[in-house]
């Protein structure tokens, strides 16, 4: 009974997640600008509204995904709501951060109205210091960001998981189209616990142990749920399409 609920709930999840995808409207433009000096990056998002029409209910996530060295990756995330006047054009969100030359930084940004994606925009800026905008072949998945995974650890126990979990998923064969994040909170004493979330879902909870065994079977059991949610994910996508 426990599993059918969870069932349920991971499909109404996914349902919202689908609907929020459609064809983007073309009367309100999101744009990424940046500035750089030295080491410094200043990120800011330019959005207008290009119809004699005032626009309210919109929504904007911007991300910006930064690859160390080691492989591991920080991010930095600002989210919220917004309005726009008529032909009104403005800045809504600005981020500042610093980047070494043997790092990249990876930007998007994401604007719905109503649960609808109804503009996007990506940026890349490879260690060469090369700014490009960032190809999208694949017409079927907006939300383009394979193997990723952010870790949001505090503690050793958390930062074994981290470590047995990205050895586990990069060497499975799978490269899933969306930010798995790793994120951990205390809970009593010197315990904690850890989460696993794809896209603002928590698909996989558990109090640490510090024991490799169980860090493993956890690893085990959120890489199976990481599958199943992937499935159902690309399965109602595809039939939302017909």
């Amino acid at each position: 009974m426990k599993q059918l609920y969870l069932n349920i709930i991971m499909s109404c999840l996914l349902f919202s997640y689908t609907n929020s995808y459609s064809q983007l409207n073309e009367s309100i433009i999101g744009k990424i600008n940046i500035l750089e000096k030295d080491n410094l990056i200043l990120i800011d998002v330019l959005v207008e509204n290009t119809e004699p029409i005032f626009k309210n209910n919109l929504y904007y996530n911007l991300l910006a995904l930064k690859r160390k060295s080691s492989g591991t990756y920080e991010s930095n995330r600002q989210e919220g709501e917004f309005s726009l006047n008529p032909n009104e054009s403005r800045n809504i969100s600005e981020i500042r951060l610093s980047i070494n030359s043997d790092e990249d930084l990876r930007i998007y940004l994401f604007i719905k109205q109503n649960n609808k994606l109804i503009s996007k925009d990506s940026l890349l800026i490879s260690p060469k210091n090369i700014i490009q905008k960032e190809n999208k072949e694949d017409k079927e998945i907006d939300f383009e960001l394979k193997g990723i995974v952010i870790d949001q650890v505090i503690t050793k126990v958390g930062k074994d998981f981290h470590d047995y979990f990205y050895q586990s998923y990069s060497t499975s064969g799978y490269q899933y189209p969306f930010v798995i994040t790793i994120k951990e909170k205390p809970y009593f004493g010197r315990s904690s616990i850890i989460s696993i979330i794809v896209e603002d879902r928590m698909l996989f909870e558990f109090m640490s142990k510090p024991d490799e065994e169980f860090l493993k079977t956890s690893v085990k059991k959120s890489l199976q749920n990481i599958n199943q949610y992937s499935k159902q994910r690309k399965f109602l996508f595809r039939n939302s399409r017909i």
